[in-house]
């Protein structure tokens, strides 16, 4: 993928998951967009991007952001929305533990509130440790949080799991906090 096509996926996550409205795109209930407008809206707002282009960026991009529709006429980010769609997702059986990488900082409210979705439609969560410990690290001292999922099941949570692994779930009260660590 260029240093071109690394700018426009993050542009892209801002348009699939969050302003689609910023370069005039409409998606429809469950998040897709059509291929075709999506590249017209692009060029029109100035950032030229090619069919190749983006398959490129749907298919190397490390954390999978995006997916192509079963015909590849549509696309759609695959988490993250705080856009009200419809991912179409099935209640899913989360392993034992789960993770969640976050700030220092933030553990104050975390401990009194649980993680919460804020903005988002779901609360993240990694089936992994270092993948926890990689989203911490975005907001600087990064602490991991293991969650014991498989309790939260029972206790009627439900779990969702996204076609790119990301585990999502409404939000994890902190008595199912089981551990907090750095690496």
């Amino acid at each position: 993928m260029t240093k071109h096509e690394q700018k426009l996926s993050r542009f892209l996550s801002l348009v699939l998951r969050h302003k689609p409205e910023e370069i005039g795109l409409e998606l429809d209930p469950e998040g897709w967009a059509p291929v075709d407008d999506l590249l017209f809206h692009l060029e029109l707002y100035g950032k030229k991007l090619t069919l190749e282009g983006l398959q490129r960026i749907v298919t190397e991009n490390n954390k999978k952001r995006f997916a192509f529709s079963e015909d590849s006429k549509s696309i759609r980010a695959s988490q993250g929305h705080s856009i009200e769609i419809n991912l179409a997702l099935t209640p899913q059986s989360p392993p034992e533990f789960l993770y969640h990488g976050t700030a220092t900082r933030f553990m104050g409210l975390i401990e009194n509130e649980g993680l919460t979705k804020m903005s988002r439609q779901h609360v993240h969560l990694s089936a992994d440790i270092h993948t926890a410990n990689d989203v911490g690290k975005r907001h600087r001292k990064p602490i991991i949080l293991e969650i014991t999922a498989s309790v939260m099941r029972d206790h009627g949570h439900q779990f969702f799991l996204s076609e790119n692994g990301v585990w999502l779930t409404e939000s994890v009260p902190p008595d199912y906090f089981t551990r907090r660590f750095s690496l």
